[in-house]
């Protein structure tokens, strides 16, 4: 497969699914799994509205359980159909970052797939990954993708949320996560690198913008997104007495100076900022650029905050059309992520 007929798509893009692995007591959700699974519940039932979702469990057992939550709720609002169930093994539950970035094969006829297995490290070596680092080759000899698709193991660590396409030859990161990753290397080699593994000629790479208890060292999809039509949403914080107004500030100048592919710049649309939210001492990131994009909708981070209104206004004026979705999350951003972080969508075609 040349890498000149490979695409790496935006998410806006027709979907055959969304994944996702359910929390479990051998995970870091452990002290607070019956609140988490609140939201894995609400998450499911706003995903299988418009689409099919594969649910990752360990065991028959777990699975067992997660369908008696989902069918207390099946009456009104799941679709059980739309379910598909996949038994193996993961340290934890954030599949942005284990699952696989799918590039399609523009030069094909019949759609294909390449589906890279970027090494995954546990956000720098920060927790233990072996067995999430195994999760896309294992969902291959499981058969959850389609003939159609390939498994392309990369020697190089990235995670999905490092990195957003506008699936048009455009990708934003940030410096501070890839350099953190691999800190041998400058950037225009990390330039380099991401230009060759995801067939993306532009690279916008942010180095302002960080959110207190994000533990990816800044990953992309907690601080701006591309949207449809020229677009970008991010993350603003108008409030000058925050410590992360400085910073935010500045990424956003960042944001104004890039330039679309006909040397105009972008329209920027900004999430508003909820008010801080601590556990203990320890502040918590609630980002509202963390949403997911589902066929027909896009469904955003809410955090019980008066700003969850303002959020969805946004995300309705970028991506207009679309059914616009809350999911509550504030149990999510206890261990440092949020929605878009718990997820990987998976392009029409690629689910067998």
């Amino acid at each position: 497969m040349s890498s000149a007929a490979l695409r790496f798509p935006a998410e806006w893009e027709a979907q055959s699914g969304v994944m996702i692995a359910w929390p479990h007591d051998g995970t870091d959700w452990a002290p607070r799994l019956a609140e988490v699974e609140t939201t894995y519940v609400a998450l499911v039932a706003a995903i299988t509205r418009f689409e099919p979702v594969v649910i990752c469990v360990r065991d028959a057992a777990l699975r067992q359980h997660a369908e008696s939550l989902l069918c207390e709720h099946a009456g009104t609002s799941i679709d059980l159909g739309r379910i598909r169930w996949l038994e193996l093994a993961y340290d934890d539950t954030w599949l942005r970052d284990s699952g696989p970035i799918t590039l399609i094969d523009t030069g094909s006829g019949d759609r294909r797939f390449h589906l890279l297995d970027f090494r995954f490290t546990g956000w720098g070596g920060k927790y233990r990954a072996e067995q999430d680092d195994a999760l896309v080759s294992r969902c291959f000899e499981l058969g959850l993708f389609s003939p159609r698709c390939s498994h392309a193991p990369v020697d190089f660590a990235l995670e999905g949320g490092a990195v957003e396409s506008d699936g048009a030859g455009r990708l934003l990161t940030t410096w501070a996560c890839l350099h953190q990753r691999h800190p041998e290397r400058d950037a225009q080699s990390l330039t380099a690198a991401l230009r060759e593994y995801l067939c993306t000629p532009e690279i916008m790479m942010l180095d302002r913008g960080y959110l207190d208890g994000d533990d990816t060292d800044a990953h992309i999809d907690t601080l701006a997104r591309f949207a449809p039509g020229s677009r970008i949403v991010f993350q603003g914080c108008r409030q000058p007495d925050d410590k992360h107004h400085e910073e935010l500030t500045a990424m956003a100048a960042q944001l104004a100076a890039l330039r679309n592919a006909e040397g105009q710049p972008y329209e920027l649309l900004e999430m508003p900022w909820a008010a801080p939210i601590y556990d203990e001492s320890r502040r918590l990131a609630a980002s509202y650029a963390n949403y997911l994009i589902v066929n027909g909708a896009v469904l955003y981070p809410s955090y019980g905050d008066p700003a969850d209104r303002a959020a969805a206004d946004v995300l309705a004026k970028a991506y207009p059309g679309r059914d616009i979705v809350g999911v509550p999350c504030r149990p999510l951003i206890w261990q440092n992520g949020s929605l878009h972080c718990i997820t990987m969508q998976l392009p029409q075609g690629v689910l067998s």
